[in-house]
């Protein structure tokens, strides 16, 4: 059966969150675990010549992308890549503690981000931002009787070899490395 001509994503099957060395060049990916939202836009600025009352041009500034995430509860190893700051482990069994640390100058790092939906058409479906910031509010609430559901929203620029995303229809799905 060949790939069908139309995708059709349903729901979301999976996100993964990376880390970004000095070269744009992602990290061990890390499961943002019970993840419910992805969604991202592609947006550009843009500038308009206007004279003689009308308008003669507009000259964009390059794309960038808009996105967010909402995942149930929250794995500490994915927000230190979301908010910066140190992630430990220590102890033993049973006294370990996971930790994030964040101090006032540590600022939110760049990350690598991919999402997998299955396809009603086959196969499946990625969208991933090659370099992607966490530039809105990083949140979430300890409410009675509700679970955690961590939220981030933020932007996606071109990485140092120009990638902005890439969404990619599989005909055969294929988990996220």
């Amino acid at each position: 059966m060949a790939i069908a001509t139309n995708a059709l994503p349903y729901g979301l099957r999976d996100v993964k969150l990376a880390p970004l060395d000095s070269t744009d060049t992602p990290g061990t990916k890390v499961d943002l675990p019970a993840s419910q939202t992805f969604s991202f836009s592609e947006t550009e600025e843009v500038t308009e010549l206007r004279g003689d009352d009308v308008l003669i041009a507009i000259k964009g500034k390059g794309g960038k992308v808009e996105w967010n995430l909402e995942a149930g509860g929250i794995s500490l190893a994915a927000y230190v890549i979301l908010s910066g700051g140190t992630y430990s482990l220590t102890g033993v069994t049973p006294n370990q503690i996971r930790k994030v640390a964040k101090s006032g100058t540590d600022p939110r790092p760049y990350f690598y981000v991919e999402g997998q939906a299955i396809s009603d058409s086959g196969g499946d479906w990625h969208a991933k931002v090659f370099k992607a910031k966490v530039t809105d509010a990083l949140e979430g609430d300890m409410k009675d009787g509700e679970f955690w559901i961590t939220k981030a929203g933020g932007q996606g620029i071109p990485n140092q070899t120009n990638q902005l995303y890439e969404l990619i229809q599989n005909e055969t799905a294929v988990t996220i490395t």
